[in-house]
C-alpha cells in the first residue's frame, strides 16, 4: 500500500512559460524553471505538472498541439526538458505532463495531410460529416465563445467535428491507428523520465460520434487500455484525469482500479466554494457522501483553483448564482456563463483568514492536494486579460522590475505581472515572504510538511462527525490504531465544538502549534474555535 507513491503527493503545477525566464527574451523556459527547482524542494513538492509545453500557435494557451514528440522552441529542447527531470528526480520530486488528445492544433500535420487528400491515412484520424449534424450547435463547451462543434472546412469539402475552439479539431479515438499513435506518446515521454499524465478533457476523450452508437462501455474501456500501456512501460506511472462528471458517472473513470489512478474532485470543489459563501458545513458534508466509493489503488485530487475557470456546472442555477453574486459580482468577472475566472485571494478581498483556512481544508480533505503556481504566495489574477488569461500571469518572484520573472523589455513579456492594487509584485511575491516567518508562504509551507508527516490522510479511512454546530466540518482519519481529527469553521463567528473521541485518547497534540490537552476518560472534547479558525489534532493513547 504504502509504495502508492501518488496517493500521499503533493502535486505542483505551473506553466514553463510563465514560471521563469532564463534568456531574457520574455517567455518562461526550462532553464529557468531548472533554476527554480530548489524553492519547490523547499516548499515540499513531491510532483510538478507541467501545462502543455508542445509546439503550438499558442491560440489556446498550448492546448492546440502541432507537435507529440517535441518541445517549444521557445520554451528549449528536448536536452532542456531531460536536464529538467533529472535535477527533479534528484530533489525528490517527479514529473506529470499533459496529456492532450482529444484534438490537436488544425495546423497540426496530421489536420493537413487528412484535409487535402481524402485518401490519406490521416483522413480518419479526424472525425467528417458530408452535412452539419443538427445538433452543431449543442454542447458548445465555450458558450458566448464557440459557435459550434462542427466547422466547414472548404479544402475537405466536409465538416470536422471539435468539442472546443474551432481550431482544435477532434482526433478520433475510435481509430486504431489513433490509438497507437498515443500508446507512441505515451511511451516516448515515459522513456524521458516522466512518471505519468494528466489525462486532458478525459470525458470528451471517449464521448465522441465514433463511439456514440456502440455500447457505451467501449468508451470506458479505452481508458482501461491506455492504463495497461501505461503500466507495461512503467510500473509506478499514473494517470490523473480530468473529468467534470456527475458523481454517478465517476466510478466508471476508476473502473476496478484499473483505468485511472487520481481524479480531480470538480464536484467537491463546487461544493467547496457553497460552503464558503454559506459559512456552512453542509454543502461539503453533502458532497462528500455523494461521491461513489473507489477503489483502494485509487484517490482523489483536490484542488482550489486550476488554470482554467472555476466551473460551477455542478452546482443548481440558484447555488451557482449565491457563489457568482459573492465572489464575481461584476460582469467581467464571470465568463462562459457557468464560472469564475477570478484567482482566490481577490474573491475573498485578501481575507487571510479565510484564505487560510481554505488551503487547509483542501490539504486535508479525503484525497491528495494539488496546487498552482503562486497559490502558495496568494497571488491575484489581472481581469484585464482576455477569457482566462486572466488567472495566468507571471510568477511573483520579488519586487524588482516584472516580479524577477524576466529582464525582458515590458513589452516583450508574454503577459504582463501584476503591477498595481493590494496583489501587485511589489507586494506579494516569494522574496518578501520567504523573509517573514509569518507570511503565507511559510503557513502553506508548514502545512504541507505536516500532510506528509500524517500517513492518515493519504492512507487511513475517513469518517464526517458531529461537532455540534452547523458551522464546523469535522473529519476523522484512522490508520493502523492512529487517529487524527481535523475541525474547519466555516463561519465567521468562534463556535463552541463538542466532539465524542471514545476512549483510550487521554491527550489531543495540535499538530500546527504542538499544543496538548488533557482529555478526562469518558468527557467528549470541547473547545471554542474562531471564526475562520482550524484545528489538526492527533489522539495519542
Amino acid at each position: 500500500m504504502y509504495d502508492r507513491w501518488y496517493q500521499n503527493a503533493v502535486i505542483y503545477c505551473l506553466d514553463v512559460e510563465t514560471f521563469q525566464d532564463s534568456n531574457g527574451d520574455g517567455i518562461g523556459d526550462f532553464a529557468g524553471l531548472t533554476s527554480r527547482l530548489d524553492y519547490l524542494a523547499g516548499l515540499g513538492i513531491t510532483c510538478i505538472w507541467l501545462l502543455p509545453f508542445y509546439p503550438s500557435p499558442n491560440r489556446d494557451n498550448g492546448y492546440d498541439i502541432t507537435d507529440y514528440y517535441a518541445v517549444d522552441p521557445r520554451l528549449g529542447s528536448l536536452g532542456d526538458f531531460v536536464e529538467f527531470t533529472r535535477h527533479a528526480h534528484e530533489r525528490g520530486m517527479r514529473v506529470l505532463i499533459d496529456l492532450v488528445v482529444n484534438h490537436t492544433s488544425d495546423q497540426h500535420p496530421w489536420f493537413q495531410a487528412a484535409r487535402c487528400d481524402p485518401r490519406s491515412r490521416y483522413r480518419d484520424y479526424y472525425i467528417w460529416s458530408a452535412d452539419k449534424p443538427p445538433d452543431a450547435d449543442q454542447q458548445v463547451v465555450f458558450p458566448g465563445v464557440q459557435q459550434s462543434t462542427w466547422t466547414w472546412d472548404a479544402q475537405a469539402g466536409a465538416y470536422y467535428h471539435h468539442r472546443f475552439y474551432e481550431h482544435q479539431p477532434d482526433l478520433n479515438i475510435a481509430n486504431p491507428a489513433v490509438r497507437a499513435e498515443i500508446n507512441k506518446i505515451v511511451g516516448f515521454w515515459l522513456q524521458l523520465g516522466v512518471s505519468g499524465f494528466r489525462v486532458d478533457a478525459a470525458p470528451f476523450l471517449i464521448d465522441i460520434p465514433s463511439f456514440q452508437h456502440g455500447d457505451a462501455q467501449d468508451r470506458y474501456q479505452y481508458l482501461r487500455a491506455l492504463r495497461e500501456t501505461l503500466s507495461w512501460r512503467r510500473g509506478d506511472a499514473i494517470l490523473l484525469a480530468e473529468a467534470n462528471v456527475d458523481p454517478q458517472t465517476l466510478r466508471q473513470y476508476f473502473g476496478d482500479g484499473d483505468r485511472m489512478h487520481l481524479l480531480f474532485n470538480f464536484y467537491l470543489n463546487q461544493h467547496l466554494f457553497l460552503a464558503l459563501v454559506r459559512e456552512q458545513a453542509q454543502p461539503l458534508i453533502e458532497s462528500l457522501r455523494a461521491l461513489p466509493p473507489i477503489p483502494p489503488p485509487c484517490q482523489w485530487a483536490n484542488f482550489v483553483r486550476n488554470h482554467d475557470e472555476l466551473t460551477l456546472d455542478r452546482l443548481t442555477p440558484q447555488e451557482r448564482q449565491e457563489i457568482l453574486d459573492a465572489f464575481a459580482p461584476e460582469p467581467n468577472m464571470r465568463i462562459y456563463g457557468r464560472g469564475i475566472r477570478r484567482r482566490l485571494p481577490p474573491m475573498l478581498t485578501g481575507d487571510r483568514r479565510r484564505m487560510v483556512l481554505t488551503y487547509s481544508l483542501m490539504f486535508t480533505l479525503p484525497g491528495i492536494p494539488v496546487l498552482r503556481y503562486g497559490e502558495e504566495i496568494s497571488m491575484g489574477d489581472d481581469l484585464s486579460l482576455r477569457e482566462r488569461e486572466s488567472v495566468r500571469t507571471p510568477m511573483q518572484w520579488n519586487d524588482q522590475p516584472h516580479a524577477g520573472f524576466s529582464s525582458a523589455p515590458g513589452e516583450d513579456l508574454i503577459y504582463p505581472p501584476i503591477d498595481h492594487g493590494p496583489f501587485s509584485y511589489q507586494r506579494v511575491n516569494v522574496a518578501h515572504q520567504q523573509r517573514d516567518p509569518t507570511s503565507f508562504l511559510n503557513t502553506m509551507e508548514r502545512m504541507i510538511r505536516t500532510r506528509k508527516e500524517c500517513p492518515e490522510f493519504a492512507w487511513g479511512t475517513w469518517q464526517i462527525m458531529d461537532p455540534g454546530t452547523a458551522q464546523v466540518l469535522a473529519l476523522r482519519y484512522e490508520l493502523e490504531g492512529r487517529t487524527v481529527v481535523t475541525l474547519h469553521n466555516l463561519g465567521r463567528t468562534a463556535q463552541r465544538v463538542r466532539l465524542a473521541l471514545g476512549s483510550g485518547a487521554p491527550r489531543l497534540i495540535d499538530l500546527l502549534s504542538a499544543r496538548q490537552h488533557e482529555l478526562p476518560e469518558g468527557t467528549p472534547y470541547e473547545l471554542e474555535l474562531e471564526g475562520y479558525g482550524y484545528r489538526w489534532l492527533r489522539l495519542v493513547s
